[in-house]
């Protein structure tokens, strides 16, 4: 078992690479967190609810030897609706597609059917090399975490394959996310930049802030309202008028939930909740986007858009 712990140096003057990396794993084992640390920017809506990646961000982290494309796909789960499936077949395509995948498994988990699932599925992929990411290490002793170190490669073993490398990261405090895009850079076929110099995601602004909002939307509700909430971004214009100096973007947006009974959830007692997101959402909006914002949100129904594929398509899926 390779577990590495210090950084890699460098050889000089090797040729420039550049290629695809996609995190795997249960949903809430850290993606989203680490392709924003690696990136440097919020790239990635993090929520501490699982199953919020809807889309495939790809981050895109520049060096002076290498790009490395980041694709942030959805947790692959069992399938409950047609949206499930339909998640599921994105995370495969996308595996077969990529130079390397690293597999995140939380630190403060035990190993359970989710992670064999997704290892199995993994097994099955014979050319793509795999790394194991050991995410959240600032939440368990050292103990605990060379306990789970060892099952990660065990489980490798059972499976009839073996970790590329396995590396314990904490994304939140920052530790060994840089070695993490060391040992990630080497697996990438040599090559010019993908991407132009300073761009970080090719996510279309659009999608970007309706993942912001939904993130927005998401925090402090119930638990059964993760999977029921999608955000459209009806339109987006500069306003005309304005002078050079002081732009300002429109922004009209559509939060869609399921059922009429949880428009109150989201618009909250005398439309408390929905300010909150809008005040919140606007922010990060503002900071991606680089201007201020005028952003109207509207709450409506789409009755189980989940199961429905005229609606899913509607809505971006």
């Amino acid at each position: 078992m390779s577990v590495r712990t210090q950084s890699s140096e460098q050889s000089a003057e090797a040729a420039h690479r550049a290629g695809f990396a996609c995190f795997v794993g249960r949903p809430n084992a850290g993606k989203s967190t680490l392709t924003n640390a690696l990136v440097g920017k919020k790239v990635a809506i993090t929520s501490n609810r699982p199953q919020t990646t809807r889309h495939t961000v790809r981050g895109i982290v520049h060096r002076p030897e290498a790009q490395l494309i980041l694709v942030d796909t959805p947790g692959l789960h069992k399938p409950r609706t047609l949206l499930g499936e339909r998640l599921n077949d994105v995370v495969r395509a996308t595996w077969a597609e990529v130079d390397v995948i690293g597999f995140c498994l939380p630190a403060d988990q035990k190993i359970g059917p989710g992670d064999r699932f997704i290892a199995k599925e993994l097994a099955g992929i014979k050319r793509t090399p795999k790394i194991a990411i050991v995410t959240k290490t600032d939440l368990v002793d050292s103990k605990a975490l060379a306990e789970q170190l060892m099952a990660v490669d065990q489980m490798a073993r059972e499976l009839g394959f073996e970790w590329q490398e396995i590396v314990p990261v904490s994304a939140v405090g920052d530790q060994q996310v840089a070695l993490l895009a060391d040992l990630l850079v080497p697996l990438l076929p040599e090559g010019p930049a993908l991407y132009p110099e300073g761009d970080l995601t090719d996510e279309p602004e659009q999608v970007m802030v309706a993942e912001l909002i939904r993130e927005a939307a998401l925090e402090g509700v119930r638990d059964e309202l993760p999977h029921s909430i999608a955000v459209v971004v009806e339109e987006m214009l500069p306003r005309e008028d304005r002078p050079a100096d002081r732009p300002l973007v429109d922004i009209h947006a559509n939060i869609y939930i399921e059922r009429p009974s949880q428009k109150g959830i989201i618009i909250g007692p005398k439309g408390k909740r929905l300010k909150d997101v809008g005040v919140k959402s606007r922010q990060q909006i503002e900071a991606l986007l680089g201007t201020p914002v005028f952003l109207d949100l509207h709450v409506k129904v789409a009755k189980d858009w989940q199961r429905d594929p005229k609606q899913l398509r509607r809505l971006g899926f």
